[in-house]
Formats: structure tokens, C-alpha cells, sequence
């Protein structure tokens, strides 16, 4: 249990997880006030992992549901095992002959199984979700609801009774009440805008590109190996690229993905041919390739200016005759 904001960012630095007080903040107190947070941002920026690396510092199992266009309850609560209930029927086939037999009637008939519905409508043939998972835990556990914003409007509000009273109805048996209340993140790449109730519901982080000096040290963390001065070429490179107006800007994977390439490549220092060749991995449409090369030159351009501007100069020597007293 974290005991303390600095004590949120010491535990998940050991993790390898690299994050300022903002960010530790609002995960402390997401503890303290059994609240979920809904961390919205861009694409790779290191949302879903700030969730997998607080699920171990904590010592909770991390239970992960991915939302997608189109997912319900039941794939994400739980749902009925019907092979195994026909199973089941067929294997007490003479038991239920046994219960009718004295029947007179249809009607009787129907009255005499329906007393037995429990038998084959209980939580033996639940096949639980990721969400029933997270409830019916005996231990608490952490649960991770993935990009949230591409699940539909529906599913949204049908979350909002989880995340009130962490519960969830089941018409054939009643209503399961959370034994250990779980940790809750969801996080949206902010595709749609999330609905007031469940922003109300929930404390909110957001978790944009780092600054450049916080990316070397996350690229020193992940990258133990790299050069510093190679290190914050990269990131600067990296910083002035993503200012381009590009269909997908590069998030921290793709400056770690970069920095491994360029030092499997050989490569210490940043130079255009070698930036061109590699662009690809940091860049994921034909596009944004040609976009970044056009003004590639630039860039490399005025830093080499810039190198030299604030490379010192010697001293130049007087063409002038020095007297014999000098």
C-alpha cells in the first residue's frame, strides 16, 4: 500500500516506470478514496502501463478488459455455458423423467422442472468475465478497462453501476456484491468524449508527451546503454518531429524503438542519411515518411548551425608586427 506521493513515485521508479508528482498524486489518492481513474491521453504515452506497474507495486492481480466497437455485458460480465447446461440435462435425463412422472398435466409437468430451475441456472455454469472477475475476487485485484472510448455509448452507461456500488445483477440469481473492492483505471486515447457521469464517478489524469528532459529519463531507464549524448539527439529530434502535422505522432515507444535501432544500426550520432533510412519505425504512414524527409534537411540543418555557433573559436593571430619592446 503506498504510503505516501513520494512513496508512489520511489515504488514505481523501481518499477521502471518514470513519473512526476502529478501523476503520483492523483494514484495515491485513487487509493485513499477508493475512486477510479479515468486517464485519458494520447496513444503511447504510457497510460495502460502506469496501470500494469501500480497492479504489481501494490501487489494485485491486474485483470484486463479491452473495449472495442460493439462489446456488451456479455463479454465483459459474464456469460451462461450452455454446451455445459445441455451436458448436464442429458447426464440427469432419468432424474427429470422421475420428477414428472407423477404429473397429470403438461402444465404440472412444467411446474415440477421449473422448481429445479436452480440447478441448471447457478453460478456452476457462469462462465465469468473480466468484469465478474474483478468482483467475485477474494483478494483485491486491479482492474484495467483499455480504451475505454471505442466501446459504445451503451456500454459506457452500463458501466456506471459498476463503478458506483461494484455490483453487478444477474436476473437468473440476484445480486453479487464486490468482496474486495478493486482498483479501477480506464483509460480513452480520447477518441469520443466520455459522458459527465462517468467522469463524476471518477478522479481524472491526464497524460501527455513528457517533456524533453523527462523522456531522457525514461530513455536512460529503458535503454541503459545508450550514449547521453545520443540519448538527447534523439529526443530532441524526436520533440521537433512530433510538431509536424502528422496522421499519427510518435509516442515513447517509438523514441525507445528508435533509439534501439540506431544503436543495432552502430549509429552514436544523429545524421540525415541515417535518420532517413529510419524513419519507418518511428513513423507508421507513407505520408508522414514524406512529410518528416521534407523537412528533415531543416531540422538537421539548424542544429548543425547551432552546434557550430557554440563551438568555441580560436584565437585568431595579429597580422600586425609586434615592436622590439613587445
Amino acid at each position: 500500500m503506498f504510503d505516501s506521493v513520494e512513496g508512489v513515485i520511489k515504488d514505481l521508479d523501481e518499477q521502471g516506470y518514470i513519473c512526476d508528482k502529478r501523476i503520483a498524486t492523483v494514484v495515491y489518492l485513487a487509493q485513499q478514496l477508493d475512486k477510479p481513474v479515468l486517464i485519458e491521453g494520447p496513444a503511447g504515452v504510457g497510460k495502460t502501463e502506469l496501470a500494469k506497474v501500480v497492479a504489481k507495486s501494490l501487489g494485485r492481480e491486474l485483470i484486463r478488459l479491452q473495449c472495442y466497437e460493439g462489446l456488451d455485458e456479455a463479454k465483459a460480465l459474464y456469460e451462461w455455458e450452455y454446451s455445459k447446461q445441455l451436458l448436464y440435462t442429458q447426464i440427469l435425463k432419468d432424474k427429470v423423467s422421475e420428477t414428472i412422472a407423477g404429473s397429470q398435466s403438461l402444465a404440472e409437468a412444467a411446474e415440477l422442472v421449473g422448481k429445479a430451475d436452480s440447478v441448471f441456472f447457478s453460478d456452476r455454469f457462469i462462465v465469468p468475465r473480466p468484469l465478474m472477475k474483478a468482483i467475485t475476487s477474494d483478494r483485491p485485484t486491479m482492474l484495467l478497462i483499455d480504451e475505454v472510448d471505442k466501446s459504445d455509448p451503451e456500454f459506457e452507461a452500463f458501466l456506471l453501476e459498476i463503478l458506483s456500488d461494484f455490483q453487478v445483477t444477474i436476473p437468473e440469481i440476484g445480486t453479487i456484491v464486490a468482496n474486495s473492492q478493486p482498483l479501477v483505471f480506464l483509460t480513452s486515447n480520447d477518441a469520443r468524449e466520455m459522458s459527465d457521469a462517468l467522469k463524476r464517478r471518477c478522479l481524472h489524469l491526464w497524460i501527455d508527451y513528457p517533456s524533453e528532459e523527462l523522456e531522457v529519463r525514461i530513455l536512460d531507464t529503458k535503454v541503459p546503454d545508450i550514449a547521453k549524448q545520443l540519448a538527447e539527439d534523439v529526443v530532441s529530434l524526436m520533440h521537433k518531429i512530433r510538431k509536424l502535422d502528422l496522421k499519427k505522432t510518435p509516442s515513447i515507444s517509438e523514441t525507445l524503438d528508435w533509439a534501439r535501432a540506431l544503436m543495432a544500426l552502430n549509429s552514436d550520432t544523429i545524421e540525415e542519411e541515417i535518420v532517413k533510412d529510419t524513419l519507418n519505425v518511428i513513423l507508421k504512414y507513407e505520408g508522414d515518411v514524406a512529410k518528416a524527409q521534407s523537412e528533415l534537411s531543416k531540422l538537421i540543418e539548424k542544429k548543425t548551425v547551432t552546434e557550430q555557433a557554440e563551438k568555441p573559436q580560436p584565437a585568431r593571430e595579429s597580422t600586425a608586427k609586434k615592436g622590439i619592446l613587445h
